[in-house]
């Protein structure tokens, strides 16, 4: 890695940076650098590979990887961080790219390929675009963590009302199934609406939907 274009105790959006021509790989670097993002660079796909436990975070980060490299090509790269779980936008460059290989990147799931040499404005829009759509992941990420929070709040009690709820039973019919008072059945179900923070029953079942809750229509 070029540890010296990746300053101690930097932060915010990180792109990453995987080409085995240390000229083209330095000029993307200062390139990414100038416009004040984080770069890293890795002369190889294994070693970025290798440090793949350092990817990720709370900040918004992309990979841009060229597609012939000695060892692991940029498929190969692709292929690993998927394995390993890694989800990561990435942007291939390549200096000899084909049309079948250009759809074979797209259904690999890149948000851009890039012929070299690069269009400096190409790849730094490539980048924006990355950096948002995996800021977009990173917020669905935290949201569903403080859902299963807010979830994780309820007694089970709520939780067996929440079911019921979603289900599409009406006041009457959760106290009949939970075997409590009409006025107790109310209670509970303003309390799981209060822990979910849902403003209304559709946002109740769409908070159920992202839990993967099952629904309880009878008893």
């Amino acid at each position: 890695m070029d540890r010296a274009e990746a300053p101690a105790g930097a932060s915010g959006p990180a792109i990453y940076v995987v080409d085995d021509d240390h000229g083209v790989r330095g000029a993307v670097l200062d390139l990414l650098r100038a416009e004040g993002h984080v770069a890293r660079g890795f002369a190889a796909g294994a070693d970025f590979v290798a440090a793949v436990g350092e990817v990720g975070g709370e900040a918004p980060s992309c990979l841009v990887c060229d597609m012939h490299m000695p060892g692991l090509d940029g498929f190969a790269v692709a292929a690993a961080l998927a394995r390993d779980g890694i989800d990561i936008p990435v942007i291939f460059m390549t200096g000899f790219g084909t049309i079948p290989m250009s759809v074979r990147a797209m259904k690999a799931g890149a948000v851009e390929f890039l012929t070299k040499p690069i269009v400096p404005e190409a790849l730094l829009q490539a980048v924006r675009e990355a950096l948002a759509i995996d800021a977009a992941r990173l917020a669905a990420r935290r949201d569903l963590a403080a859902l299963r929070q807010r979830h994780a709040s309820l007694t089970p009690r709520e939780r067996e009302t929440m079911q019921l709820v979603i289900g599409g039973l009406l006041n009457k019919q959760v106290a009949d199934a939970l075997g409590v008072s009409e006025i107790m059945a109310k209670t509970h179900k303003r309390k799981v609406m209060e822990k979910m923070a849902a403003r209304s029953l559709p946002d109740l079942v769409r908070h159920a939907e992202r839990l993967q809750i099952e629904k309880t229509r009878s008893r």
